[in-house]
């Protein structure tokens, strides 16, 4: 499966000299993730990587929109009118998840459940078709959005019973923070995370900063690299790996809530977060909205995510980059026609 950014370049998969490098793979949130460590102790280095694998497979199963879950449970019981009662995570979860949506202006809404149920994009593979058009516009007269989820303590009920959620868009940043959090209480310093394409780096490897490849969205490999500090997030929003064609047209998960439609107008945005508790949910939290913003609004949705290291590719293959980020990339082969914005 092609992943919107290339984990890892082969220099740095190449095996330590000093330190161990320990790998484990699996198949969690829909995608594949990948979990490298660095240390001295390959014993405490796999337990580590175990343990986050663990907490990935947990979250999974407790947040999964459309097998049974904790959240199925609650979207029961909205589509009921009833309120419902959640663990003390996912009420927390929620808030969290509906303050970034109400800061992107709710370009990205995890409320929009049955909207991407109506595109297919809810299940594993989804087919060459669109949905019935009265069926969309239906939806966009309900116009269901997380600002309608009421959250009290661990009560969650809703002022629409059309809200479903979908935490899809979200859910790999916040399982970035948790695996970061995870190796730091179990000694590791040094490793690597990605979830789909979403990169969070921890320490260096051997004093060498992580080296992370930006997928191009059109051609194998990557577009440009970028070395990551102690504690960094990236993250891709593309419409390159969760798609379907039809008469010629691509259909791409990344919907606009305000029309029903998957945008069509962007490639791929990319972020770079610095360091913080909070990096990695922002490098999926934030790409969104700033990816479906567009080409008149995609700078300033920036700064309102306060994410000032984006990158940009439209659908006619052209590439914007803000000065903070371009300082930062290296371009891989003949440097792209690139425009640089403050």
């Amino acid at each position: 499966m092609r992943t919107l950014l290339i984990a890892l370049l082969s220099l740095t998969l190449a095996a330590c000299g000093k330190a161990p490098l320990q790998e484990q793979q699996a198949f969690v949130f829909g995608t594949r993730v990948e979990v490298i460590v660095v240390d001295a102790d390959p014993e405490q280095g796999r337990k580590a990587i175990a343990t986050v694998l663990r907490e990935f497979d947990r979250m999974h199963r407790a947040y999964h929109a459309w097998q049974p879950s904790e959240l199925t449970e609650v979207n029961a019981a909205f589509a009921a009118g009833r309120s419902h009662q959640v663990s003390p995570e996912m009420a927390e979860f929620m808030a969290e998840a509906q303050a970034l949506a109400a800061q992107g202006d709710y370009l990205f809404d995890p409320g929009i459940g049955a909207l991407i149920k109506l595109w297919g994009f809810h299940a594993d593979e989804f087919e060459a078709r669109l949905p019935d058009p009265t069926a969309i516009e239906a939806w966009r007269g309900q116009r269901p959005s997380l600002a309608d989820l009421i959250i009290t303590g661990t009560t969650v009920s809703t002022r629409n019973p059309a809200l479903a959620l979908d935490f899809g868009g979200y859910l790999k940043g916040v399982a970035l923070d948790r695996a970061a959090a995870i190796l730091r209480e179990q000694g590791i310093r040094n490793a690597l995370i990605n979830i789909g394409g979403n990169v969070l780096a921890l320490g260096s490897k051997e004093g060498r900063k992580w080296r992370i490849g930006i997928q191009h969205p059109r051609q194998p490999g990557p577009l440009a690299t970028v070395m990551l500090d102690d504690g960094e997030a990236i993250g891709t929003s593309g419409d390159y790996q969760r798609y379907f064609e039809l008469d010629g047209k691509r259909y791409a998960h990344l919907i606009d809530p305000r029309t029903g439609w998957p945008v069509d107008h962007t490639q791929a945005l990319t972020v770079l977060i610095p360091a913080s508790a909070k990096a990695g949910t922002l490098s999926d939290a934030a790409s969104k909205p700033i990816f479906v913003a567009g080409p008149d609004g995609w700078r300033a949705m920036a700064d309102k995510m306060q994410t000032p290291l984006v990158m940009r590719v439209d659908r006619d293959n052209r590439i914007f980059v803000t000065e903070a980020l371009n300082k930062r990339l290296e371009y891989i082969g003949k440097p792209p026609e690139i425009t640089v914005v403050p």
